[in-house]
């Protein structure tokens, strides 16, 4: 169902969006869907001074450091009726990927009783000198472990991840990296897209499964790209995957209900309202699922009908910011600093 627009005037959204991400956020074909709701989508200057710009309605943003929190304070202390998607603070949880997943342990869904869900075992490396001597087993790990930059803030090297089948290829990593359990999971990830209240969930190929019985064969380490026999180009975006529709129908997507809990669960505890998960179903139990990421802000453009569930929460949230204006309200309570 359409969210109703804001009615009796045009309302500004200011976006502030490095420009990779802002050439494939900010497509036309938003711009035309937004424009026709009563909503200008305006960009943000990035070498202005935050408060000297606007007026906005609405604040988007994916941009990281010190500097531009401090201007996001400024601001939202000047515009308190302002929403701010999201909170630099709340964002930068998922900056790191340990933290990112220890939410999903804290979420109780009970009443599934036929499907359960968890996140894999993982451990972080922080010395340079300990990761070639880790010792897997005790952390109750075994290979192949999959290795990925502790850091996950958007750049080339976040990206940078690996399947390490032996001992050997601990030692080519640079710490500080997170050490993740592999699981088989029939070489199918879903990818679940959170925008507020909205969910979707989109399947794509992910890397395939291990024989266990060729892992004596196996030793070192191999980039994802190679896994995935893509000619070791490097990926880049938001996700590692390689992103193919899969068009047999043959795979199941988790009940919708369950993955809508997860996502409410998610948004309630992390306190943000842009995010993506990534979920994989373990095949040694069938109806048990993994949650393995979760990023800020990912690749909406690559969701089918993008543009109007962004439009249509843009107008959720400048509803609710005209009701908080007419009560006399001073903040609006979400989406703020």
């Amino acid at each position: 169902m359409d969210q109703p627009e804001p009615e009796g005037r045009r309302y500004a959204v200011g976006y502030a969006l490095a420009s990779k991400k802002q050439a494939s956020f900010v497509q036309i074909s938003l711009v035309n869907v937004a424009k026709e709701r009563s909503i200008d989508l305006i960009k943000i200057d990035l070498e202005k001074p935050l408060i000297e710009q606007g007026p906005f309605d609405l604040v988007l943003h994916k941009i990281y450091g010190p500097e531009w929190t401090r201007q996001l304070e400024e601001y939202a202390a000047k515009n308190p009726a302002v929403p701010i998607i999201d909170s630099p603070d709340a964002i930068e949880r998922l900056r790191n990927r340990i933290s990112m997943l220890q939410v999903v342990t804290d979420l109780n869904l009970s009443e599934y009783h036929s499907v359960s869900f968890g996140i894999p075992k993982q451990i972080a490396v922080y010395d340079a000198g300990a990761v070639a001597t880790v010792s897997l087993e005790s952390k109750g790990l075994k290979f192949p472990v999959i290795a990925k930059p502790l850091a996950a803030d958007g750049s080339a090297k976040s990206h940078k991840m690996a399947l390490v089948y032996g001992t050997d290829g601990l030692s080519k990593l640079k710490p500080p990296v997170v050490l993740q359990e592999f699981v088989n999971h029939g070489g199918v990830i879903f990818k679940v897209y959170v925008v507020g209240k909205y969910v979707k969930c989109v399947k794509r190929k992910s890397l395939p499964d291990v024989n266990e019985e060729n892992l004596d064969t196996l030793s070192g380490s191999l980039s994802f790209s190679q896994v995935s026999n893509l000619n070791n180009v490097e990926m880049s975006g938001d996700s590692y995957y390689k992103m193919m529709d899969l068009e047999d129908g043959m795979v199941e997507i988790p009940p919708m209900g369950f993955l809508s809990d997860i996502a409410r669960g998610l948004r309630h505890q992390l306190g943000l309202h842009l995010f993506n998960f990534d979920v994989i179903r373990d095949t040694r139990i069938g109806d048990r699922y993994l949650v393995i990421d979760i990023n800020y802000f990912p690749g909406y453009a690559k969701m089918p009908g993008y543009e109007k569930v962004l439009t249509d929460f843009f107008c959720d949230v400048l509803s609710k910011k005209d009701l908080a204006e007419d009560d006399g309200a001073s903040n609006v309570g979400e989406g703020k600093i």
